[in-house]
């Protein structure tokens, strides 16, 4: 190589020279990449948090003047001191009094809460003394809200409704993902007590003899085995008839139980809350998912919980089960359209490329929008991404600029290949080192005006922040593809023009894709994956249409209609 005279790209020409080590490398980031995107969580946007705290003070028997008098104006005065603060709101009611605080978006949630904690603690001595209760300061969380609810209904009673949905709830809650499942519609059991006769009672009386019966006291420990096992006493009640046997001791010194001087009812708390589903009372299942939890596969395990305890016999079958407000629907289809969008795109740009720089040469060029992706799909977990609907739309975005920097180094190579007459190696490495700088500098003034937008304040800029970043580590990704793997696709399968057709080798060439092409078909069909059986059957369409029609046409138009183009 030494006869050669020219100014190399180092970290290129050492991937050249070391081809096998690239090859492993390509192959390595294609299924970390398709192992990342598969356990990336897929949301339908971004999980933004806002810092907002609420501070909440019940004052019974005060009208809304004095409580915005007595309890709102001074907790809000000691609140507004604190910095950091975006908008301040309240309401005085009846009885009542809500203070909620907004923070700007770079503040932390705890770091919020704590702050107003500490001015509400400073603002009580400004309060009423007679507060029962101090007043009560908790955050807004907006990934609180429910991604899935689940209605359980039939002809059943309510109890049992409830006990079936319990057990829904005990597995479900049992995921990582799930932060909690709250159950709405059911009836709580509750004994209801009515004072029939007095006897000599107070009710003081009754209601001591209730509180020490209706207890578990601990026994203390006991050696069992050479270990200490935990004793405990046991006597809450469970049933009516151990609440109408509690013995009461009256002040003349007789004794006589609960039952002859009470009435007691086995039936239901007041009920707080209902659920109804086509004009039937349903039982429903509130499932709230953690943040940053994968939200479709959160949703496929909820379903498959269900699923199974109706296969083995927990739930009858009278009983109905519907699944509503699955917020996984909307993102899965969302999250499939585009990545749809992304694929047609990907071949779009590819059979584009054919026309201007040859079958082979846009292939190496198209390979770098995928392995551009992988790349990023192997950050972003680290950065905390999710794969949602902004991220894809800048895999979307950046379709057209990530092969950019490959065009320029593929098309510098065919160049000096063909006319230059130099060993495709030698022709490689001097290409990458021509137009590094180039397109290095094309590259960077590119990301430049996306830069700003990742520094965007406010909640459109929390929300915006994924497009520019995603971009930004696409687009670098792009210039490693270019430099290091692109060339050594180039060394081994870029053909000599002036060489002879072979038609056996063609021949041979052809079998040899479609032989490969229909196993990564069938192999994505049998191991489940139906999309990628579809894709690699789409690459061989169009691997099809190139070879028996569009070769065709591209010669006509690389030989005949652009050079008339370009002499006019």
């Amino acid at each position: 190589m030494s006869k050669f005279n020219f100014k190399e790209f180092k970290p290129t020409s050492w991937s050249i020279n070391n081809k096998t080590s690239i090859y492993i490398l390509a192959l390595f980031i294609s299924l970390a990449g398709i192992y990342s995107y598969n356990t990336l969580p897929k949301e339908q946007f971004p999980d933004i948090v806002i810092p907002t705290i609420i501070v909440q003070t019940v004052y019974p028997g005060s009208s809304p003047k004095d409580i915005e008098n007595l309890i709102t104006k001074p907790i809000e005065n000691k609140i507004k001191s604190i910095s950091g603060v975006k908008k301040l709101s309240s309401s005085s009611i009846q009885d009542f009094s809500i203070i909620t605080v907004e923070f700007d978006t770079d503040v932390k949630v705890d770091l919020a809460k704590q702050k107003v904690k500490d001015q509400v603690d400073k603002a009580k001595s400004e309060l009423p003394t007679d507060l029962k209760t101090d007043p009560g300061v908790q955050e807004i969380n907006f990934s609180d809200n429910p991604v899935l609810f689940i209605n359980i209904s039939g002809d059943i009673d309510l109890l049992s409704l409830k006990r079936y949905a319990e057990m829904a709830k005990e597995q479900i809650e049992s995921l990582p993902a799930i932060t909690r499942v709250d159950i709405v519609g059911a009836l709580d059991r509750e004994l209801h007590l009515a004072i029939m006769g007095s006897a000599g009672l107070t009710i003081e009386d009754v209601t001591r003899a209730i509180q020490y019966e209706n207890m578990r006291i601990s026994g203390g420990n006991i050696d069992v085995d050479k270990m200490q096992r935990s004793l405990s006493v046991s006597g809450e009640f469970k049933t009516k008839a151990e609440l109408e046997n509690i013995a009461i001791r009256t002040s003349p010194g007789a004794t006589i139980y609960l039952r002859d001087v009470a009435e007691i009812v086995d039936g239901f708390k007041e009920k707080e809350s209902y659920a109804r589903l086509e004009g039937k009372n349903v039982i429903t299942l509130n499932v709230v998912k953690r943040a940053g939890e994968n939200l479709i596969q959160t949703s496929d395990k909820c379903h498959s919980i269900v699923e199974e305890l109706q296969k083995n016999g927990s739930y009858p079958k009278k009983m109905d089960i519907v699944f509503t407000g699955d917020q996984s629907v909307k993102t899965r289809s969302t999250v499939h359209d585009l990545i749809n969008t992304i694929i047609i795109g990907f071949i779009l740009v590819t059979l584009i490329l054919m026309f201007f720089m040859g079958a082979k040469n846009a292939i190496f060029v198209g390979l770098s929008v995928p392995l551009s992706c992988f790349i990023a799909f192997l950050i972003m977990p680290s950065i905390g991404f999710s794969l949602n609907m902004i991220v894809l739309f800048s895999f979307l975005l950046a379709l057209g600029i990530v092969v950019d920097d490959a065009i320029v180094v593929i098309e510098n190579t065919h160049r000096i290949f063909h006319k230059e007459r130099l060993p495709i190696a030698v022709a490689a490495k001097k290409a990458a080192g021509e137009v590094f700088l180039p397109v290095l500098s094309g590259t960077l003034t590119t990301l430049s005006p996306f830069i700003p937008l990742a520094f965007w304040k406010g909640i459109v800029g929390k929300f915006m922040f994924f497009l520019p970043v995603t971009l930004i580590i696409t687009l670098l990704a792009s210039l490693l593809v270019a430099y290091i793997i692109n060339p050594v696709f180039a060394v081994d399968f870029m053909d000599d023009e002036n060489a002879p057709l072979d038609k056996a080798k063609e021949s041979k060439s052809f079998r040899r894709t479609s032989i490969v092409l229909g196993t990564l078909s069938l192999f994505g069909y049998i191991a489940g994956g139906f999309g990628m059986g579809n894709l690699f059957v789409a690459f061989y369409g169009v691997y099809l249409l190139h070879h028996f029609w569009l070769r065709h046409i591209i010669a006509r138009f690389q030989t005949t209609l652009w050079p008339n183009v370009q002499n006019k």
